[in-house]
């Protein structure tokens, strides 16, 4: 009879069960999405490129990948992050062990003695008892095969998830470190140009107190001068308190004190040379946001199915083994006891909780898709805005350089005017302005071609693994 129990429930349990054992597949579970309209017009080529990249690939200065190394290898948050994952890991170890039966070791045993108060002979001389019995239980005690199943397949995409946040924290500690690190090497360099503008202006500013003190300038003239200087000092102090600021932001993602940030210049970082390439969504899904919100899903989905398994019958399984010296005190020698005991449970009602339990699944699985959904068509965005923005900032640089070129030949010029006494120093100090000003510019473009290329890094997923 046990043994007819059992095969019924298996076979209730195959049955039952083929609507709840199947695997998630993102074309039947999430909506469509058009991947030749995903990124506009900025992206052509084939599918691999960008996105196969490694983030020392995109940033190639070889201390700025010193630095990073550094970060990811002493910042608390990448260590907990690891933390995080393994903390996951031995849960779906838990899980996958939910399918191993429970095994018990048991043991007693009981010494009595009879004492007569009144010491007769018949009942002093009786023996003491001392019965004793050891067993082993093993058993599945009220097991849905169904929901183990669904249980461990749910965890299994909650590590996933677990490890793509890892991969955020990485590739925002990456980010993080190269635009710090290019942020500094961009105030370097405008630390040099105020420099310049300030000598320049000192050199000014003696001339005309000259001037005045040979009465060919007045206080106003001198006092405006003066102003301008004073005013190139103080942002000059700005800088440099920023580029200790900076410093300091680096150490503290170092994980260590307040310290001077080893750097090369602006001009080390070069553009990934396969700018324009494709990124299908096989490349999105790279990343740690998109990554998330697939496995969200996928972790819904086994909701669903865990919810629907929980319909479906629940089967209780055990079978001891005890070794007694007396099946009672006073009956030798000692004998194997063995009991096997099978049953099956059909849920029929529960007060609605089963039934609302599958609704909720379901909404939250909706919800998920949902999620997936915009998080490709953001990530699509993204890529698309990055590199459209790179472009143009790249053709800025052109016109830029060139503006460069042609304001030096107008200082050079103006300055030799100045040496044949042709041409008043005011006009020098005006060219040198002008040239001093689209070298900023000049600098300040070439550090959104950084910054933009740091958010094609992010958008791609912070580089392949």
């Amino acid at each position: 009879m046990k043994k007819n129990i059992i095969i019924l429930s298996l076979a209730a349990l195959s049955l039952t069960g083929c609507g709840v054992m199947k695997n998630y597949d993102r074309e039947e579970v999430a909506q469509p999405i058009d991947i030749e309209t995903l990124y506009g017009d900025a992206l052509s080529g084939d599918s691999l490129g960008l996105g196969d990249l490694q983030w020392r690939e995109f940033f190639t200065d070889p201390t700025l990948q010193s630095l990073i190394e550094r970060v990811l290898a002493q910042n608390t948050n990448i260590k907990n992050a690891d933390l995080a994952v393994q903390q996951v890991n031995y849960a779906l170890k838990a899980a996958k062990w939910a399918f191993a039966p429970s095994v018990a070791l048991t043991a007693n045993g009981t010494i009595s003695k009879m004492w007569d108060p009144y010491n007769r002979s018949n009942y002093s001389d009786q023996p003491s008892s001392k019965p004793y019995s050891v067993g082993l239980t093993v058993g599945w005690q009220q097991v849905n095969l169904l929901q183990l199943r669904n249980a461990k397949k749910s965890t299994q995409m909650s590590l996933e998830q677990a490890r793509a946040a890892k991969q955020a924290v990485q590739a925002s500690l990456v980010s993080n470190t190269a635009s710090l690190y290019y942020t500094l090497l961009q105030l370097d360099e405008q630390l040099i140009l105020l420099k310049q503008t300030k000598a320049n202006w000192a050199e000014y500013l003696k001339m005309q107190k000259l001037l005045m003190e040979a009465g060919q300038a007045n206080i106003a003239a001198v006092s405006s001068v003066e102003a301008t200087y004073w005013s190139i000092l103080q942002s000059i102090s700005t800088v440099e308190d920023n580029i200790s600021i900076l410093e300091n932001q680096l150490s503290t993602l170092l994980n260590e004190p307040a310290q001077k940030i080893k750097r090369s210049s602006l001009n080390s970082f070069v553009s990934p040379k396969i700018i324009a390439t494709g990124a299908p969504i096989s490349i999105l899904s790279r990343r740690p946001d998109v990554r998330m919100a697939e496995m969200a899903l996928a972790s819904s989905f086994y909701d669903v199915a865990q919810a629907k398994s929980s319909f479906y019958p629940a089967l209780t399984l055990s079978a001891t083994g005890v070794f007694s010296n007396g099946t009672t005190a006073a009956i030798n020698p000692g004998a194997i006891i063995g009991q096997a005991v099978a049953g099956l449970a059909q849920p029929i009602f529960q007060n609605g909780i089963l039934s609302a339990t599958l609704k909720v699944s379901k909404a939250q699985m909706e919800i998920a898709a949902n999620n997936f959904t915009s998080a490709v068509v953001s990530a699509g965005n993204e890529v698309n805005i990055a590199m459209k923005m790179i472009k143009a900032t790249e053709e800025d640089q052109v016109f830029l350089e060139n503006q460069v070129k042609a304001l030096d030949t107008a200082y050079e010029a103006t300055r030799k005017l100045f040496a044949g006494s042709n041409a008043n120093y005011l006009n020098v100090i005006t060219a040198h302005n002008n040239l001093i000003q689209a070298q900023m510019n000049q600098i300040s473009n070439r550090m959104d071609i950084i910054s933009y290329t740091i958010e094609l890094y992010l958008a791609l997923g912070g580089g392949a693994e």
